[in-house]
């Protein structure tokens, strides 16, 4: 079973990308939380620039910390929060383990991230099936 993300741009024909249903929110939706909080780019900040949906990503130092941060907020939304600073310190190691650049993240920021997911939680959970959830970015 999948969920669907449709990205719609002014000037450009919407795309959809087939997402995996889990547990817990889209993996892309977890992007959105990150991405809207903090200034690092990722996959959605991408998509905004003018990057269509199937676009390899160039494996740029930036895009790969985001990845592992999205990762990492993921692994906590399966297993449980954790203080804030413990969350930090597993993005860290998980940047370490593949070389990639740790973009800097305060407890600050883990916190709006956490109340970005959980409202997004909370609208997401409220949907009846093959209902949809706007959000901007």
């Amino acid at each position: 079973m999948h969920n669907y993300l449709r990205v719609e741009r002014d000037g450009v024909a919407s795309e959809t990308i087939r997402c995996p249903k889990q547990g817990i929110l889209p993996h892309d939706m977890i992007h959105y939380a990150v991405e809207c909080t903090v200034t690092h780019k990722g996959f959605l900040s991408l998509l905004r620039e003018g990057r269509p949906v199937a676009f390899t990503t160039s494996g740029g130092e930036t895009e790969a910390a985001v990845e592992r941060l999205v990762e990492t907020f993921q692994a906590e939304m399966w297993g449980g929060r954790v203080p804030a600073k413990d969350l930090i310190a597993v993005y860290e190691h998980a940047c370490g383990t593949d070389g990639s650049l740790v973009a800097p993240i305060a407890p600050a920021d883990v916190e709006a991230i956490r109340q970005k997911l959980d409202e997004l939680i909370d609208a997401w959970s409220s949907l009846p099936i093959g209902h949809s959830l706007t959000v901007s970015f």
